[in-house]
């Protein structure tokens, strides 16, 4: 079991701040209340000096303004006293990665590195009480008859998300518990990684690889929560190939897709390239197996589900499992009222079953003409293979200034790329200075008809 699962204490913290990124805001105020589950059994509470102007609009939000705080303790002055209060306690915020970050930040400044398991208010609350119209903590607390006095300041917000947290506690401790984040710990990692980096890494889709300390490539992954999936493999204590893993990385590096999609073509394009040793299961062809079709002696497309690597042409569509093959060709055999025997999924010498419940048109027995059915079976075939359509894929950009483009020509892959924000000004036929191009392969092609036919609210440009 995790240790932390059986921490007794949780650390409630609410921050105010100068505002800004966690790299250059300072904290103004910071209250915590020590909760043991059942109730509140301690506080601390105390104003800041930033040692740094607060800007106007923060002053008018929180109340907090620089003659408050002209004569309060600075940061390193009570570092101790938060180090020594949240002492193996669980770090509890309503939305705990900007507290838990910009303290980790002001003590980082010190030369301290503060780390404690942590959990939010917000998403155990998603998953404990769902239904509710807004998480915040202002609606989310009057929602839920919690008096919430002194919004926007430490000591109201904390004192409102202690509230909160004891009601999620009594509806749910297992739950609760489960949402605790174990902290990613140093001495279980090489001791040339430098887990501060972890700090600078975003919550953002993209592709990551991880180094040995010969500066040897050993792992390529992607995500569309970059730091949280990195986290996750450093944290790992269950898996021994994750364990051994860990013990190998020695540099990380990470590089923004702003598209899931992207991503996704990318992590393979970098495999296959790299052939990096703890991506052996994707060395192998990551789809082994495809539908296939050929036309018999009296003129029928047949289909069936067979191994890619036997097989000299491309096939139709492809998979990891045979049976998931098999899954696709039956749904599709449906769809498109195909012939069960002529799809190789059902055996006889006379009709098939489902020419019995008249959803096969007689194909089998010879009932349908070849030119009707082969009709039916090339539909199947153009929609599983993009109908040889032209257009462009327009998803999230790496910043907000700029979109990321996938470009589909005549049905294949032909590579992606990142144009500014407004890019669509432009006439479509000028969008192709925007892309890089690349070769695509077999697993591409997967990855991007599975990634369509998954996501049908994607935005799709479509060139005549």
């Amino acid at each position: 079991m995790n240790d932390y699962l059986c921490a007794v204490n949780f650390a409630i913290v609410d921050i105010e701040t100068t505002g800004g990124s966690p790299k250059d805001s300072k904290i103004t105020e910071i209250a915590i209340y020590k909760h043991n589950g059942f109730e509140i059994i301690d506080e601390y509470e105390t104003l800041i000096n930033p040692e740094i102007p607060i800007p106007p609009f923060i002053s008018n939000l929180t109340g907090i303004n620089d003659q408050m705080v002209m004569n309060s303790p600075r940061f390193f002055e009570v570092a101790k006293e938060i180090v020594e209060f949240t002492k193996d306690c669980v770090f509890v915020a309503h939305n705990v990665a900007f507290d838990y970050s910009i303290i980790r930040s002001e003590f980082r400044s010190l030369g301290f590195d503060y780390r404690l398991p942590h959990m939010c208010t917000v998403k155990t609350a998603r998953k404990i009480i769902p239904g509710h119209d807004s998480y915040s903590l202002g609606k989310l607390t009057r929602g839920l008859g919690i008096t919430l006095t002194g919004r926007h300041r430490a000591g109201g917000d904390a004192l409102a998300t202690a509230k909160l947290f004891t009601i999620l506690y009594a509806e749910d401790e297992a739950m609760l518990k489960s949402m605790i984040t174990e902290e990613v710990n140093p001495k279980r990692l090489h001791p040339k990684l430098d887990v501060n980096v972890l700090d600078e890494i975003p919550n953002k889709a993209g592709v990551y690889k991880f180094f040995n300390e010969t500066n040897q490539l050993i792992y390529i992954g992607k995500s569309v929560h970059l730091k949280k999936r990195i986290e996750q493999h450093l944290r790992n204590q269950k898996s021994a190939k994750e364990i051994k893993m860990q013990k190998e990385i020695a540099r990380i590096e990470f590089i923004l897709t702003g598209s899931e999609l992207i991503a996704l073509l990318l992590e393979s394009k970098l495999i296959k390239q790299y052939k990096p040793i703890h991506n052996r299961a994707l060395k192998r062809n990551k789809f082994p197996y495809g539908v296939f079709s050929y036309f018999d002696d009296a003129g029928y497309m047949r289909f069936f589900v067979g191994p890619s690597s036997k097989m000299s042409e491309d096939p139709i569509a492809s998979f990891v499992s045979k049976l998931e093959g098999v899954a696709f060709l039956t749904k599709n055999v449906e769809k498109f009222q195909l012939c069960q025997k002529l799809s190789d999924l059902y055996n006889s010498n006379g009709a098939c079953f489902h020419h019995s419940i008249k959803e096969c048109k007689g194909a089998c027995v010879k009932e349908e003409t070849p030119e009707n059915y082969n009709k039916r079976c090339q539909l199947f075939i153009n929609e599983t293979l993009l109908n040889n359509e032209t257009f462009y894929v327009v998803d999230k950009g790496r910043e907000r200034n700029e979109k990321s483009l996938i470009f589909i020509k005549n049905g294949s892959l032909k590579g992606f790329g990142y144009a500014p924000f407004h890019f669509n000004k432009l006439p479509s036929s000028k969008w192709e200075q925007f892309i890089q191009f690349t070769e695509e392969d077999r697993d591409s092609r997967v990855i991007l008809t599975q990634f369509l036919k998954k996501n049908n609210e994607l935005n799709i440009v479509t060139l005549k």
